[in-house]
């Protein structure tokens, strides 16, 4: 039911083989339906997840959701450059920057300086920071399964095979 219109862009869109439509009609016009337009609910349940997590993790720990994502990449990937971790989870460079200002403030970071340009650093998560991000993760993982709860186990997988499209695919539509 997708109709040939222009998108943002001025090109048209493109039709598409979905099941579930991303739009429908209202008074005449084609609308977004926000019940199936994937970044609508994408939005939604990101800004659901990301204030509730706000708040538990500064209630409970004093770190931001900023400060937990860049921790959760230290522990992925210790010694990176906090490029390689706006690059890897999608957070802006100042976002990162402050993130890893707080986290280091309050000694829960290591790092080393690159040797040719002394403001870039190589980060890691110090013993204390290891400590904090092992607890968190607790939280986390249970207020994942609380998000998934009811999902069969092979809708799951189908859902994480998509969303990872998505995730190669969104640099398509910057």
């Amino acid at each position: 039911m997708l109709n040939e219109k222009m998108t943002e862009h001025g090109d048209e869109a493109v039709s598409s083989d979905r099941i579930s439509q991303s739009t429908r009609e209202r008074d005449g016009r084609l609308v977004v339906d926000l019940e199936n337009y994937v970044p609508h609910l994408l939005s939604a349940v990101n800004n659901a997840l990301s204030g509730g997590a706000s708040k538990v993790y500064l209630e409970r720990f004093d770190i931001g959701i900023a400060e937990w994502r860049v921790m959760s990449m230290l522990a992925i990937e210790p010694r990176i450059q906090a490029s390689q971790i706006c690059d890897i989870i999608k957070i802006d460079k100042g976002a990162a920057s402050r993130a890893l200002s707080r986290l280091d403030a309050k000694g829960l970071l290591g790092y080393d300086a690159v040797v040719t340009d002394q403001r870039k650093r190589i980060w890691w998560l110090n013993e204390a920071g290891l400590s904090l991000h092992d607890t968190i993760l607790q939280v986390a993982l249970g207020r994942e399964q609380k998000l998934v709860e009811g999902i069969e186990p092979q809708d799951l997988e189908a859902f994480l095979r998509a969303i990872r499209t998505m995730v190669r695919n969104v640099d398509s539509v910057r």
